[in-house]
């Protein structure tokens, strides 16, 4: 008997053990990326700009969670995980731009299913499945970025590892989504650039790109001149801690780069490109353990900018309803009765039992 008994006593250890790895295996794969470009490659021209496609799957995907990831492009250097410490403009450098849904495309923020910021999003959404498309701008081989003190670094991908990275978004780090996809650079034009067997050098001479012009090889929009000195405001509304502020400045130098820093570095975000019109706008994360008062958000950068001073107000407790705590008391009074009751008819019951 004793061996029959042991059957299932078997089965069940077997089955906590298995319920036990469950727990303790990822329920997805950690997240792949592919990139390409119109040629099918995972490279970038050095003079003009590139469209890459970008897919990605076994991506954590939370469903109404808040944020998403960032597909951005740059390079990286030791570890440049946010997740592990990684700092933008220290650990990793990436061509900076707007987080404006119209931004210049170097720039995909790929939501969450159902996120609350959803609607700011320029690259898609996660699937259930963990998989995503969207498509990023890099500007050549060289570029600039800032890091939050707003120091320019010069960055070239023809002496540094380049590559697309992936990171969470609106502050979130997330470990699971973070990735980084090496590409290589090479002259992707070399054969529409050569000069024609006729003696043509013109066409050599027009494939090479001007100041003035951007490096997908186009004319340049004109930029325009700002009007008036340059102005910043704030979201006052969401000036609240642990919640993620809007801002927007006007009247700047287009195309420049611009970060902005919130209570002297206690937070911050960028860099941030500067529109053909002057503006540029983003959100900042304040931190949840600010303290009602009075702060300042500026932009650091190059050239006059402004800056904003706001209240932070804290966060309004919800109020009860009134009087809710009366039908408890009622409830609770009819419970401890009802025990009462019954502690004395078994009390009754058992004296009765004893006397017969």
């Amino acid at each position: 008997m004793s061996r029959l008994l042991s059957v299932p006593r078997l089965i069940a250890a077997l089955g906590v053990v298995l319920f036990g790895l469950m727990l303790v295996a990822p329920a997805h794969a950690d997240g792949q990326v592919s990139v390409r470009n119109s040629s099918g490659d995972a490279a970038i021209d050095p003079t003009y700009q590139t469209t890459l496609t970008v897919s990605g799957r076994g991506f954590q995907s939370i469903k109404k969670g808040h944020g998403g990831i960032y597909v951005q492009f740059g390079a990286v250097k030791g570890q440049w995980r946010p997740s592990q410490g990684g700092v933008s403009g220290h650990n990793y450098f990436i061509v900076p731009d707007s987080e404006a849904k119209q931004n210049n495309g170097f720039l995909k923020y790929v939501a969450f299913p159902g996120s609350d910021t959803a609607a700011a999003a320029n690259g898609g959404v996660i699937s259930a499945s963990g998989s995503w498309s969207t498509s990023i701008n890099v500007p050549g081989a060289t570029f600039k970025t800032y890091d939050r003190a707003g120091k320019v670094t010069t960055i070239d991908c023809r002496k540094l590892t380049c590559g697309v990275l992936t990171i969470g978004a609106h502050g979130v780090t997330n470990a699971r989504n973070e990735t980084f996809t090496k590409v290589t650079v090479k002259d992707l034009y070399a054969a529409t650039q050569a000069p024609s067997s006729s003696g043509n050098e013109g066409s050599a001479a027009a494939a090479t790109p001007t100041a003035g012009q951007p490096a997908t090889g186009q004319p340049a929009a004109a930029p325009v001149k700002p009007a008036g000195p340059p102005t910043m405001t704030v979201d006052r509304a969401s000036a609240r801690p642990g919640r993620i502020m809007a801002f927007s400045a006007s009247g700047l130098t287009p195309h420049s780069q611009v970060s902005a820093t919130f209570d002297n570095g206690r937070s911050a975000v960028g860099p941030l490109t500067v529109g053909l019109n002057g503006q540029v706008a983003g959100m900042l994360d304040l931190p949840a353990d600010v303290k009602p008062g009075t702060y300042e958000l500026r932009l650091v950068g190059e050239g006059e900018l402004p800056s904003a001073r706001f209240a932070v107000v804290a966060e309004q407790p919800e109020s009860a309803p009134a009087n809710t705590w009366q039908p408890w008391l009622f409830a609770g009074a009819g419970a401890a009765a009802l025990l009462v009751a019954i502690v004395i008819v078994v009390v009754r019951r058992r004296r009765s039992s004893r006397a017969h």
